[in-house]
């Protein structure tokens, strides 16, 4: 571009056309600072990041209160954060209760509660309690700190677009070159044309040929994206991701954690009649208290929800029946819970239809059924199961109202689990009891049908199926290492809802940079054409270039209005 320009002055200053030669320096100039200005718009999101964490922060240590540089807290320190102030450092709440609003780190529009336990991330706003943090990574490790680190390396990757481009110029200006001296030697050498004028034509044809829109058409589209889905909450790693996202034409999804909450929860809890329901399910939480059984902490958690005095019960001769579940005496009485094959052996065979029938109808619902009861009776049914995010169906819909050919729910777990969520969620395949190296092998038969397909999963025992898709989807990038590091793309705040969003701006993105780059080299073909009848002037030239970098820039900037509705 620069090697063009640089011709073109020099020769109009050899011809005497030294106005015309001054006004294409400026024009230049100004087309420059305004490529860089719209440049700067596209990434002063992601600048707009980096002043989000405070710069110091209140700490204690041992029995002092001391303000101090974020560079100079130390893990383990303790921070103490005031209602209204920033999280100036990522950390565990030690102390107090609050509402925090994670916006900045995860794009979530509702504040979330936090108590002790419970993480928090650097930049976002403490809104109602004083809260003590103790701090668990350095200023250069915490999640906004990588996020920016991620996103600025994304948008200085070369887009497969922009490599394109970047090739194409390469034997483009050479080409200009040789057809700028042919219309400057040809005419007056073979057709008797005026040496002053056609040197002219051939200076403005160079002007013509600088590539400005072209070489911006693609990085001012990806930086813009990049930029906007950041502050959505949506970490794209890369131009290449972001084109990728844009032609997907299938979504596979893993179940636990994705689709689901990942957070097994009590569904149904049918006691039989004459039977106390508190009383009954107090004593059945206070035999899972003492359970390991993974599924023990959904009952604990509705105990607790209900406010059921199950720690004051006294439980005597505790043990577990392997494989089957356990049982402990209660004031004299002996208690079982456990699957429905466990009490087929207690009563004989003797499980009464209508129970039989209504265990049958819950197992066919996807959900885990426990029963509870003694020696002669059943006393209750309990139904377990992992819920479905409220916004999984909705997504499913939207994904497929946008054109997506093809959702497939992969899961390990049990084929009558998977159905029911699977039609509980609208997916248009489920495929079941897979192992990590069936998804993958999944994933490499979708790959061949479809060409490009993305898979969305929690970064963990997803990683070689994210790996082997055209695009890996990890679900909840906060806070999560591996999430961050193993896929192209990171939800930030476990927000299923937000693919939609990523799959509209990709594909927006996609369709801006097509039109830019047919534009640039369209508006350039109609100005070389002008050379025919001689009507190129260096002000045409001049014009044409500039305007067009302008218009290519404006319309890549038109990604920053895409929003997540």
């Amino acid at each position: 571009m620069k090697t063009l320009m640089t011709i073109a002055v020099i020769g109009a200053a050899i011809i005497g056309e030294w106005g015309e030669g001054a006004t294409v320096v400026i024009l230049f100039a100004i087309s420059e600072a305004l490529e860089s200005y719209s440049m700067d718009k596209a990434r002063h999101s992601i600048r707009s990041l980096m002043d989000i964490a405070p710069k110091e922060a209140l700490i204690r240590r041992g029995n002092k209160e001391l303000t101090v540089e974020v560079d100079d807290i130390q893990i383990g320190d303790t921070l103490i954060v005031k209602p209204g102030q920033k999280i100036a450092m990522d950390g565990i709440v030690v102390k107090g209760f609050s509402t925090v609003n994670q916006a900045a780190i995860t794009g979530e529009s509702v504040p979330v509660e936090k108590t002790v336990k419970d993480e928090v991330f650097a930049g976002t706003l403490n809104e109602e309690g004083l809260i003590q943090v103790r701090v668990t990574k350095h200023v250069d490790d915490t999640t906004i700190a990588k996020i920016i680190h991620l996103v600025e390396e994304a948008q200085a990757e070369r887009a497969p677009s922009q490599a394109f481009v970047d090739r194409f110029a390469k034997y483009y200006t050479p080409i200009i070159m040789l057809i700028a001296l042919g219309v400057a030697v040809v005419p007056p050498l073979f057709f008797g044309g005026d040496w002053e004028k056609w040197i002219y034509q051939g200076l403005a044809a160079l002007v013509v040929g600088c590539p400005c829109a072209l070489v911006i058409s693609t990085p001012v589209a990806i930086v813009t994206a990049i930029g906007n889905a950041a502050r959505n909450g949506v970490l794209i790693k890369g131009g290449i991701h972001l084109e990728e996202m844009g032609a997907i034409k299938a979504i596979a999804f893993d179940k636990t954690g994705t689709l689901t909450e990942g957070i097994p929860a009590v569904t149904d809890y049918l006691p039989q009649a004459n039977t106390d329901a508190n009383e009954l399910f107090t004593i059945i939480a206070a035999l899972e208290n003492g359970s390991q059984h993974p599924l023990a902490s959904a009952i604990l958690k509705k105990a607790e929800q209900e406010h059921l005095p199950y720690k004051e019960i006294v439980i005597q001769g505790f043990s577990s029946i392997t494989g089957k579940g356990i049982k402990g005496t209660v004031n004299d009485k002996i208690y079982y819970i456990g699957s429905p094959n466990l009490f087929e052996e207690i009563l004989n065979k003797r499980i009464p239809m209508n129970i039989k029938t209504t265990i049958t109808e819950l197992q066919n619902e996807g959900k885990t059924v426990m029963i509870a009861g003694t020696e002669t009776e059943i006393a209750g049914i309990l139904a377990v199961a992992d819920e479905v995010r409220g916004n999984s169906k909705s997504v499913i819909q939207k994904l497929h109202s946008l054109g997506i050919q093809e959702t497939i729910m992969l899961t390990g777990d049990n084929k009558g689990t998977a159905i029911a969520i699977g039609k509980q969620v609208g997916v248009s395949n489920i495929k079941a009891e897979l192992l990590p190296q069936d998804k993958l092998a999944f994933i490499k038969d979708l790959r061949s049908k479809y060409d490009r397909v993305a898979m969305i999963g929690d970064g963990v025992n997803d990683a070689p199926a994210l790996a082997a898709s055209t695009v890996g989807i990890a679900m909840g990038g906060a806070g999560t290492d591996t999430a961050l590091e193993t896929a192209d793309i990171a939800l930030m705040a476990d927000d299923l809802g937000k693919l939609p969003f990523t799959l509209k701006l990709s594909r927006k993105a996609l369709n801006i940079i097509k039109q830019n780059i047919t534009f640039s080299l369209g508006i350039k073909l109609v100005a070389l054409l002008l050379v025919i009848p001689g009507w190129l002037t260096l002000w045409i030239a001049i014009f044409a270039d500039m305007g067009a970098t302008l218009i290519v820039t404006l319309n890549g900037l038109r990604l920053l209005k895409i929003k997540d509705k």
